[in-house]
């Protein structure tokens, strides 16, 4: 007779179970008791006092998984040299996306998404537009960007400062002129005021920075989050909010008293906020330094950087931090080419949200369409815009750096 004692096995990547079999008539029934029993005290002695991280578990729920891209229809959004916007710093008509369309964020708003999306002239002057849809897949552009350079006190950091009153642009340098505000990443607070964290580029630093409206078309602008003698000079580049769902809105959450944020590029880092607008970064106080909550991992698909998605997701389970990641040239994931930028998800304790207590070990989406492949910059998935819908997560993505797509999920 045989009997079948269940042992709980683990490595790196993966929780695997494995069947101990013992044969009785070799031993005794005693000592098969006392070696389950055994097995089953190591086991939960190991889960309580292992100080790393608990393994991936593919039947988790934490995480998403199953995003479909629509390819029936994608990209839902492409570049237009039809639509024409006057510039108020260059005082004439551009053609403010002929360029690329790129990195939207999404809002639920009056039963319909509200897609705000990075678009880029031909010099590479970035700016938002608008565009509406009815059942989150087809979209109506609006004719003109809602927030953009202007002469206004945050030019400084928004316009280029290669270009100057006698600027002149030059078709073969690709990327000298480059500026603007760039994408967007947009929550409500519990009032309903949409609160929006965005890049702002100057041709030399990235600066994260934040806006505020009442309607998702007039914005205020704050000027850069990192606003402080010690980090206005800093590459803060991006920021996603801690928020909940609240049937279709995504809404601030507090934490401690609190608002919490994920920030950065390359590393991630964490600030705080009493309301939405002022913020403190999180410093060791030992040395100064800003404290980084996840980093690259040599040998995987996020080895050379990271960055946030749309925002982070509160839930009973933790926090679900989406982000975007780029494969190293070496050291990487060998499966995918180098510098690729694909998505994984990484869960942050619910009461610490600067506690990684997990992360998947490869990506849930990765450029494998010929419009993901191809464009300004090659082989880009770069998720920032998650909505629920009609009862559908929908995830917005740039490809490639040149156009907009969509993936749904549906549970």
């Amino acid at each position: 007779m045989t009997f079948f004692i269940l042992k709980q096995e683990y490595n790196l990547n993966r929780k695997k179970f494995a069947l101990l079999q013992v044969q009785v008539n070799t031993i005794p029934m005693k000592i098969i008791l006392h070696l389950f029993l055994l097995i089953l005290s190591l086991s939960s002695c190991t889960n309580h006092t292992s100080q790393n991280l608990q393994p991936f578990d593919e039947k988790s729920s934490w995480f998403f998984s199953d995003f479909q891209k629509v390819d029936s229809i994608n990209p839902i959004l492409t570049p237009s040299s039809s639509i024409k916007f006057t510039c108020p710093v260059m005082n004439e008509d551009v053609n403010w996306e002929e360029r690329n369309v790129l990195n939207p964020s999404a809002v639920v708003k009056d039963g319909k998404v509200y897609l705000l999306y990075r678009a880029q002239d031909k010099g590479g002057t970035s700016r938002i537009g608008v565009a509406v849809s009815n059942d989150g897949l087809h979209f109506e552009k609006m004719p003109e960007p809602v927030f953009y350079p202007d002469n206004d006190s945050m030019k400084v950091y928004e316009w280029n400062k290669r270009k100057g009153d006698d600027f002149v642009y030059k078709a073969d340098c690709k990327s000298c002129y480059f500026d603007g505000v760039e994408d967007p990443r947009i929550i409500e607070s519990e009032e309903g005021l949409y609160v929006m964290t965005y890049t702002a580029y100057d041709g030399e630093t990235a600066r994260m920075s934040l806006a505020t409206s009442k309607d998702l078309l007039s914005w205020k602008k704050y000027g850069p989050i990192l606003s402080d003698e010690k980090h206005k000079n800093t590459w803060s580049k991006s920021g996603a909010i801690v928020v909940e769902q609240t049937e279709d809105k995504i809404v601030a959450k507090k934490i401690n008293g609190k608002y919490w944020m994920y920030f950065g590029d390359t590393n991630l880092f964490m600030a705080t906020s009493e309301d939405l607008i002022h913020w403190n970064i999180l410093e060791n106080e030992e040395n100064g330094n800003m404290i980084s909550v996840l980093h690259s991992r040599p040998g995987y698909f996020d080895s050379r950087l990271v960055e946030p998605g749309p925002f982070a997701l509160y839930g009973e389970g933790g926090i679900n931090l989406i982000y975007n990641a780029s494969n190293a040239a070496n050291l990487n994931d060998a499966e995918i080419p180098k510098f690729t930028y694909a998505a994984g998800q990484a869960l942050f304790q619910k009461d610490k949200p600067y506690k990684l207590i997990d992360r998947t070990d490869s990506y849930f989406i990765h450029p494998d369409k010929d419009y993901e492949k191809t464009g300004e910059v090659n082989e880009v998935c770069f998720v920032e815009g998650l909505v629920h819908f009609q009862g559908k997560w929908f995830l917005y993505y740039g490809t490639a750096d040149s156009r907009i797509a969509v993936a749904v999920n549906i549970y």
